[in-house]
This record gives C-alpha cells, structure tokens and sequence, in this order.
C-alpha cells in the first residue's frame, strides 16, 4: 500500500494539469448521508417522489420539506481533511480543476475555487418559471418560496433525475477531462451520467487515472491505481 500511495502522490505531485472528479464518499466521512450506500437516503425514500420534476409538480410542499430536511443535515456538518487537501492541490497544481457531483458546497466552504459542480448547489435557488437564480443560506425556506422576478415558485437549484445537466457547466467538464493528465476519481460509484462519463473521456485521452473509493466500482478495472481507503486518509497524503 505504501508503495502504491507514493506512486500516486509523485503522479499527482509531477502533473501539469490534475482534475479531479468527487462524489457523494466525500461528503460522507463528513456526516453526510450517500444516495447508494447501505444506509444512503434512497434506502428510507423513493427517488421518483422526492427529486424528478414531476415529483416537484405533483407535491412541491413534500419536495421542499426534503430539501429543508437535507439543508439542515448539511448545516451542521463541515468540509473534512480530503476536502482540504484538495484545497492544497489547487495551489500546488500548474492547472487544477475540481468537478463534483454533490451538491453540499463543502469543496466550496474548504476554499476551492476552480470548482465545476454539475447537479447544481442546495445553497441556491432558482425559479420553477423563469431564469430567475439565487443563493439563499436560509436552513429551512418557508413554503411556498416566491421568484421575485416573476411571482412563479421556487425550486432548488440542483439537477433532478430525469433532467438535462446545464450544458456550459457540462462543456466545461469535458474539456478539463480531456485535457487532465492525471485524474483523480473521489468516492463516486461512478454510475451517475453523465458524470461518469468524464472518467472515460479522461482515460481515453491519455490521463493517468486514480480511483480512491472504500469499495470496487465501475472504473475500477480501469484505473492505473484504485486504493481502497477512506479520502480523508489518503488525500493529505498526496500534498
């Protein structure tokens, strides 16, 4: 295992472009509940009546009382030593990128800032009618929250199953996946597209992949070094 951290950190330490793709294991060795794990939140509730438009259009009070629900767990946790490592790459790395999956803003709380979240932020708002956008820190929104621009409900600002990830922030990850020579896989189970797909992108243009999950995954077999550990305990170790 030494020897396999070393090799990473010295690919990690020697990259002129290192990105890095993070999913929900991050968040949770910060308290913060997986959606596929043996104790994840689709365990306890059905996807489709708390995160797909139609859910939103059918019962958007029981939506948002899961978000509220969701917003409040999130407040009281805080970003871990694999959030802060990453923090330390950025101002290591020539060119570094990070692209997550969560939703949480716990990169973000760390102090990354090249930050590329694809299903969107909690901490945000956005209009069910218009183009209206928000950041609202509030733990629980009273219902039913009002766009001030055009009088139509709000909703969360996050990607629901079933709806198309905005495409410049979409672009913006491929083109940082191609360009990576090395990249870093965070406890995604590396299912979700079209994330997912950026592993293969990367890999198919010549990165060095990493994969850093508690358990095997999708990409496992491909990965030039898959450790099966805890980030919070590899990641320092990289820096």
């Amino acid at each position: 295992m030494e020897e396999v951290i070393q090799e990473a950190k010295s690919k990690v330490l020697n990259s002129k472009r290192l990105v890095a793709l993070t999913g929900a294991g991050i968040s949770a060795e910060s308290g913060v509940p997986t959606f596929r794990g043996k104790d994840g939140i689709w365990q306890r509730h059905r996807v489709t009546d708390l995160a797909t438009p139609e859910a939103f259009a059918k019962d958007p009070k029981l939506v948002w009382e899961f978000y509220n629900w969701r917003r409040n767990l999130i407040s009281k946790v805080t970003y871990n030593p694999a959030h802060k490592a990453l923090v330390a790459l950025e101002k290591i790395a020539l060119h570094f990128a990070l692209i997550t999956q969560n939703i949480d803003d716990l990169h973000r709380k760390a102090g990354s800032k090249n930050l590329i979240e694809l299903h969107g932020n909690i901490w945000w708002v956005c209009c069910s009618r218009c183009r209206f956008k928000a950041e609202d820190r509030r733990v629980s929104i009273p219902f039913p929250p009002v766009c001030p621009e055009c009088g139509g409900m709000l909703r969360p600002n996050v990607v629901w199953f079933g709806e198309s990830l905005d495409m410049t922030i979409l672009n913006n990850a491929v083109k940082e996946a191609e360009r990576a020579e090395t990249f870093l896989v965070i406890g995604t189970s590396a299912v979700v597209q079209p994330a997912a797909s950026l592993i293969g992108i990367a890999k198919k243009n010549g990165a060095f992949l990493i994969e850093i999950n508690l358990e095997p995954t999708e990409v496992s077999s491909i990965s030039d070094i898959s450790i099966r550990e805890k980030a919070a305990k590899i990641l320092p170790r990289l820096t």
